[in-house]
């Protein structure tokens, strides 16, 4: 069931728990994750990041994507991940997506305020949704303090974090339907611990009345994500691990099978999409906070 961004989590705003959202590269990441939403029974956020354009593009993944939403037995989001410009946030509207993120967390705080403000204007003229970013989250893969080069613009880690009462004034202004907080997570793999302000997560969700978003999650305990939710966090995205999960199995499988002298290719996808399968099932119910 193809729904926009406000209709995947409203039971999810409505009890108290976080909705996850995964990263779709591929038909294999594609069949995984809605495999593991009807296993499950909960909707889930299918989302398309130009980071991975190089993977497959945007005009070829995003039809699918649609077509497995409509075909769902779930509630399932086509969403815009990070998107960069208006054309951008455009491109997925024509092409049927039901939400999208414009991501200007990067410019100065009244363009961010402009950008934002003009996606939802068009956004909502046509029922999609809209989520932006306020503050910065790292892209690193050594933690929110190093190996980003963005790190060097703070003073002080604290200074990237989300503020509460510009938090306020962001999502007044602009109109939005979800706001991306940081609070200390990084994109990509963790090899130190993160430096998590959980506590922000209740200072800021008592200022602003929609949906809080988790960006760069992957990684995080179990503990650390359920107490984000309980806190406030309504949608999580994830899919570092997601992805690692399928590949650590295809190549444990292909190194059992080394001394066979065939390996049939059709193989190899079918088990990349059972560990992913089950890994974003852990992850729904993870932040669903049925484990």
């Amino acid at each position: 069931m193809l729904v926009n961004l406000n209709e995947v989590l409203r039971d999810g705003v409505e009890k108290g728990y976080a909705v996850a959202a995964f990263n779709v590269t591929n038909l294999e990441t594609l069949m995984a994750i809605i495999q593991a939403a009807e296993e499950t029974k909960k909707g889930v956020i299918l989302g398309y990041a130009k980071v991975h354009s190089p993977l497959i593009s945007i005009d070829i993944i995003g039809p699918m994507m649609l077509e497995f939403a409509r075909n769902a037995s779930v509630p399932v989001c086509v969403h815009l991940d990070h998107g960069s410009s208006l054309e951008g946030c455009v491109q997925a509207i024509k092409l049927g997506f039901t939400s999208v993120m414009i991501d200007a967390s990067g410019e100065d705080y009244e363009k961010n305020v402009k950008e934002t403000s003009e996606v939802v204007r068009l956004a909502h003229a046509v029922d999609v949704t809209v989520e932006a970013e306020l503050g910065h989250i790292f892209n690193s893969d050594i933690g929110v303090n190093e190996g980003d080069t963005k790190a060097d613009d703070f003073h002080h880690v604290e200074d990237a974090y989300t503020d509460p009462d510009t938090a306020k004034d962001f999502v007044e202004r602009t109109g939005v339907d979800a706001l991306a907080i940081a609070f200390g997570t990084a994109h990509g793999i963790y090899e130190t611990k993160p430096v998590l302000d959980l506590e922000r997560i209740v200072k800021i969700r008592e200022k602003v009345s929609v949906p809080l978003v988790m960006h760069g999650g992957s990684g995080l305990s179990k503990e650390e994500f359920q107490i984000a939710v309980k806190n406030g966090v309504r949608k999580i995205n994830y899919y570092t691990y997601m992805t690692l999960a399928g590949g650590k199995a295809v190549k444990a499988a292909m190194d059992q099978k080394r001394k066979e002298e065939n390996v049939f290719f059709h193989d190899i996808p079918l088990i990349a999409i059972q560990a992913m399968k089950e890994d974003a099932k852990n992850a729904i119910l993870t932040f669903g906070l049925e484990q």
